[in-house]
């Protein structure tokens, strides 16, 4: 994004009307090259409006990042790479040469391709939610990481609670965070390097913000925002600052106990605990009532005849 543009999305972020002379003399370009960028910021999912004979503005404010906040959160523990636009925090942490030596931390006001499990998209509207990816370097291969999505959504939620004690937060296993029925974010975990050696971890983690219904017209569940949910209480750097502190406390846990050290966490905030569930796994599908998980982060599913054990890579989970 050029400089021009965030200078532009700054002026307009509190949400007032300006005009569009306004803002070219402030910008330095005419009237005409003010429209011209006005038309380009659509692209990024930001909701402006045009009114007559007053000029520009955005349908609500925005609540952009700030860095010092999250920098201090961090205190040294990790490297941050901030940036307005990019196509997908995951893939950024992904294309980072390893193994690292420290903690990477990507985020960013607005992701052009975000995704979810299974390559399906996440809306990542400009500067409407939190859109980060956190890699680091784990010993001992694959075998590992069982449950960390787990770890990270109990994490998650935690720090959540943490800030606004009344939210009734909980995972609907493997990665979804909710909240009353309704999702508010997921989790993607990707690995990169040797199955049995050297790992690098990338933790993608993506919360819904602020966002309008324009923005999230092509979400086809049930969806909350933490704006809704918080109301008074909301604040986009104070979010991501509390869960990044969070999960880089958690990690080098996690790396020396495994799943098993946030069991007792993870049970607090299921979801699906003793609910009745069908998993669905290809052509396949399984009725049965869920009945926690095991060390290695597997969903139990009771279906009358025997326990099963079923992998989040494998199948997806409705609830009944």
């Amino acid at each position: 994004m050029k400089e021009a543009d965030q200078t532009l999305i700054r002026l307009l972020s509190d949400g007032e009307c300006r005009s569009g002379s306004e803002l070219g003399k402030l910008l330095g370009i005419s009237r005409a090259a003010v429209w011209k960028r006005i038309q380009r910021l659509e692209q990024f999912g930001l909701a402006l409006e045009s009114i007559k004979g007053k000029g520009y503005r955005l349908s609500q404010p925005l609540h952009l990042l700030e860095l010092d906040r999250i920098t201090e959160s961090l205190a040294d523990r990790a490297r941050l790479q901030y940036s307005w636009v990019t196509e997908s925090t995951n893939a950024d942490a992904l294309a980072l040469p390893g193994p690292v030596s420290v903690p990477h931390l990507f985020i960013s006001e607005c992701q052009l391709a975000g995704r979810g499990r299974r390559g399906r998209q996440w809306q990542s509207p400009f500067a409407a939610n939190i859109y980060l990816s956190l890699r680091y370097s784990a010993a001992g291969g694959f075998s590992t990481l069982g449950g960390l999505s787990l770890v990270v959504g109990a994490v998650v939620a935690r720090a959540l609670v943490a800030l606004d004690p009344s939210l009734p937060v909980t995972i609907k296993w493997p990665n979804d965070i909710v909240i009353n029925g309704s999702k508010v974010g997921g989790i993607l975990i990707e690995l990169a390097g040797e199955m049995d050696g050297q790992v690098d971890v990338v933790i993608g983690i993506g919360m819904n913000g602020a966002m309008t219904a324009a923005q999230a017209a092509d979400i086809d569940q049930r969806w909350t925002g933490l704006a809704d949910e918080m109301q008074g209480n909301y604040d986009r750097t104070a979010i991501a600052s509390v869960v990044l502190d969070a999960l880089l406390d958690a990690l080098p846990l996690f790396s020396e106990r495994g799943f098993s050290a946030f069991s007792a966490l993870y049970a607090q905030f299921d979801g699906v605990m003793g609910r009745q569930v069908r998993v669905i796994s290809g052509d396949s599908e399984l009725l049965g009532t869920a009945c926690g998980v095991t060390d290695e982060g597997a969903l139990k599913v009771d279906d009358g005849i025997q326990v099963r054990e079923l992998f989040g890579g494998e199948v997806s989970l409705r609830l009944q």
